[in-house]
């Protein structure tokens, strides 16, 4: 079924290691991207254009939300990446600290 929302498939990507340095570009890229095409699809139906195209509008509004939350979200995430890294090294500092003290009284 991801295969076809492809704008989930790059939220997720976007949501790895290697994709949180590429977040908030992308956010601020595809945002604004998605918001005109909302403007340009609300602007055709007012002008008479089919009815079909609500569902474009809708459809834009949402990928537009997907992506500003990431963009917001991006900096906790990549606190919480940071703090996460600086507890794993601290613990393998204190782990190995304590393997010497062990090893020194045998």
């Amino acid at each position: 079924m991801r295969f076809y929302m492809p704008t989930n498939r790059a939220v997720d990507w976007l949501r790895t290691p290697r994709g949180l340095k590429w977040a908030v570009p992308v956010a601020l890229v595809a945002t604004p991207a998605y918001l005109f095409a909302m403007s340009v699809c609300a602007t055709l139906i007012e002008r008479g254009a089919l009815g079909y195209l609500n569902v474009l509008v809708l459809l834009f509004a949402w990928n537009a939300l997907k992506f500003a939350v990431m963009g917001v979200m991006t900096p906790w995430l990549l606190l919480c990446q940071c703090w996460s890294a600086h507890q794993e090294k601290r613990s393998n500092a204190i782990g190995a600290t304590s393997v010497m003290v062990n090893s020194g009284r045998a």
